[in-house]
């Protein structure tokens, strides 16, 4: 592949032709990309369901199809069933609902499903013979027709949630394209990159499943006082000790108030820990810059330290009991007044504790003792939370399971960086690989 070729960056319907910085060596002299319209390049699909029973499917940012039943809880055609179109494998749907990846509405090329019924709010339409599915698919994949739908935008989304984008307005898109063989090739250099990707991130899941079993195995189930799985020098430890959460943490300590209102010309911006920094028992110390005056200034307790737990003790049902270890120190972040931080008491191993209550079990205990109707903010009292009973072994088996388990984070950070890493380089790979157009992002 070469690197020489020159970028040229110009608006469509500006200027007729598109070169990318990157061509492989056999294009290197071939004519530049030329403009091609969703229209000249496709026809729509309108065919209707009717009375066949296919599964009704919606389109989701960022993931693509997925079932009404899975994405909603329930089948929502309704009485619309017969209406909805017929799509099938090849064919591509653009959903006009924004989202924060696809402002404009996402577009995705069904593969694997054979036929499904999609809403016939969804514009779906089959590329024509000298047109790659996989080149287009990339195009869409970086937004390019977003970037030209957001000049015809000039209202938000309806009532349905759906963009007031017409046909006539969608089909007049315009996409940079090559000769086939080369739209081919691209294509199939990308593929090789999301092989990679998809690859690792499997690998990814499976050492997730891989703790998750390990820690049912490694902590007692319900109403079991020794663990299934224990290490050859505590095989004979005998059974681990039923007692109070309070007996292992020193402390919970609340934070500040966050309360949004007016504030005075006088005041202090401080970095307060977001309560979705929380979530999953990984910590990220992600942070609000929050605006206070000198008074409550003095009401900010301290910042968020290393060997503590912070748990949500506020939150949507879902996430209530949400907890975290705390590796190292953040200085410069405060806790907002829905967290807490438990300190450890001496002769606890905190990495375990984390371990424990970030469990199925430690999350579910948790989330039980929350207060509040259903579908509303749920609150766990403090006192409910330090009266909690857990099952503890000795230190040194404390130990011994939060460093097998650290080790097997470490393992899934590590491979969780190289799937980031590959997405970057795909990323990076297409902006070489596709001309720049006025509106992308440099």
């Amino acid at each position: 592949m070469n690197s020489k070729t020159t970028s040229t960056a110009t608006k469509l319907g500006g200027s007729s032709t598109f070169t990318p910085k990157r061509r492989f060596p056999e294009f290197q002299h071939a004519p530049a990309w030329e403009p091609v319209s969703l229209r000249k390049a496709s026809v729509p699909v309108d065919q209707r369901v009717g009375e066949r029973k296919l599964t009704p499917v919606s389109i989701s940012a960022g993931i693509g199809f997925v079932p009404q039943a899975e994405k909603f809880g329930r089948d929502i055609s309704g009485n619309q069933y017969q209406l909805y179109t017929l799509v099938r494998d090849g064919d591509f749907v653009f959903n006009k609902g924004n989202s924060l990846k696809f402002p404009q509405g996402c577009i995705y090329l069904l593969e694997g499903w054979g036929r499904v019924a999609a809403p016939n709010v969804f514009i779906a339409f089959r590329l024509k013979e000298g047109y790659s599915n996989g080149f287009f698919q990339n195009c869409f994949e970086q937004n390019q027709h977003g970037k030209q739908l957001k000049r015809h935008i000039t209202s938000g989304a309806r009532s349905n949630g759906l963009l007031n984008i017409s046909k006539d307005t969608f089909f007049g898109v315009e996409i940079p394209t090559p000769s086939l063989f080369e739209q081919e090739k691209i294509a199939d250099c990308l593929a090789s990159a999301d092989a990679l990707i998809e690859a690792q991130a499997r690998k990814v899941e499976a050492l997730r499943a891989h703790k998750r079993g390990l820690m049912q195995q490694l902590f007692p189930q319900e109403g079991e006082t020794q663990p299934r799985l224990r290490f050859p020098q505590f095989e004979t430890a005998g059974d681990w000790e039923e007692i109070p959460l309070s007996a292992l943490v020193s402390a919970l300590n609340a934070g500040v108030s966050v309360d949004s209102g007016d504030r005075p010309a006088m005041s202090h911006e401080i970095g307060v820990l977001k309560t979705s920094a929380v979530k999953n028992g990984i910590f990220k110390p992600l942070e609000n810059k929050v605006v206070f005056d000198d008074e409550e200034v003095n009401r900010v307790r301290e910042p968020v330290r290393a060997d503590t737990i912070i748990i949500s003790r506020m939150n949507t049902p879902a996430l209530v009991g949400a907890n975290a270890y705390v590796k190292d120190d953040c200085p410069n972040i405060f806790l907002p007044d829905r967290l807490w931080a438990a300190k450890p008491r001496s002769g606890t191993y905190m990495r375990f504790v984390a371990l424990m209550l970030g469990s199925d079990m430690g999350r579910a205990s948790l989330s039980n003792l929350a207060g509040g109707s259903s579908g509303s903010m749920k609150n766990i009292s403090k006192p409910r939370v330090l009266e909690l009973l857990v099952m503890a072994p000795s230190l040194p088996e404390q130990q011994r399971i939060a460093d097998c388990l650290t080790s097997l984070d470490d393992l899934i950070a590590a491979e969780t960086q190289k799937l980031n890493t590959l997405r970057t380089h795909k990323k990076g790979l297409m902006q070489q690989l596709f001309p720049t157009v006025e509106g992308d992002d440099v």
